[in-house]
């Protein structure tokens, strides 16, 4: 299944699940509190929130507020609520609908970010020991630029010797990206195009560049950058026309 027909399942779910809990207690509605039907309720929404993503909670939130107010709230099936008390939980229940999808949207951001970290940490790792071990320098090229395509999610990248002529756009070892004397909005429009470079120096000479192709109006992070930045420079030592003694 296609990740549009999940979403739109899990939506489906978030609206259907709490009108199904509600329909399945209505008939002992008179002898259960409607505390405890909210508190029901905030369960479901909560399990959706965690399992599901923004959307799916604030549906689900809106699905149990309406289901709540139709089913049991008196007048019973209408939208009106006649007592204050019922107002309140009401109220409260969509409150804590919404603070509960916000905290798991928090969790899920959390997460992800300390997944990138460690994932961009291991792909720096990488590209260290490889320059450090006694791998041809084509093949160090190549693993690194293969690194750079992922970290940066590019449609290519190669490497050139020398100086570009004429300057391409720059990416900067501060994750910056200069583009003809400009600081170039990345996190809005990504990486500009048609190629973007990375100079690398060893030694304070420019070796080569590796350059980018990047994909039309992709954003990419800092810290993507950044690690892509410390990847190049990490296999330094071991581009083409770099002495092991370090000389040129």
């Amino acid at each position: 299944m296609s990740d549009v027909r999940l979403r739109l399942a899990a939506w489906a779910a978030s609206l259907a699940v709490p009108l199904v809990v509600s329909l399945a207690l209505v008939a002992v509605r008179s002898r259960f509190a409607n505390a405890a039907e909210a508190l029901l309720l905030v369960g479901v929404v909560t399990v959706v929130a965690v399992l599901g993503d923004r959307a799916a909670g604030y549906l689900a939130t809106l699905s149990a507020g309406a289901c709540f107010d139709f089913y049991w709230t008196r007048p019973y099936d209408r939208f009106t609520i006649g007592h204050r008390a019922d107002l309140e939980t009401f109220v409260c229940l969509v409150g804590v609908g919404v603070a509960v999808t916000e905290l798991a949207q928090w969790n899920r951001r959390s997460r992800r970010r300390h997944h990138e970290s460690a994932w961009l940490v291991a792909a720096i790792a990488d590209a260290s020991s490889l320059a450090a071990s006694s791998e041809p320098a084509a093949d160090v090229v190549e693993r690194a630029g293969a690194l750079l395509i992922d970290v940066l999610e590019l449609r290519a990248c190669r490497f050139e010797p020398g100086r570009a002529e004429p300057p391409r756009a720059r990416l900067l070892v501060t994750g910056d990206v200069e583009n003809a004397g400009l600081l170039w909005p990345v996190d809005e429009w990504g990486l500009p195009g048609p190629e973007t470079e990375i100079a690398v120096s060893w030694r304070g000479r420019i070796r080569g560049s590796f350059v980018l192709t990047p994909r039309p109006a992709h954003p990419v992070s800092l810290e993507r950058r950044v690690a892509a930045v410390a990847i190049a420079e990490s296999v330094a030592g071991s581009l083409p026309g770099v002495e092991a003694g370090g000389g040129p």
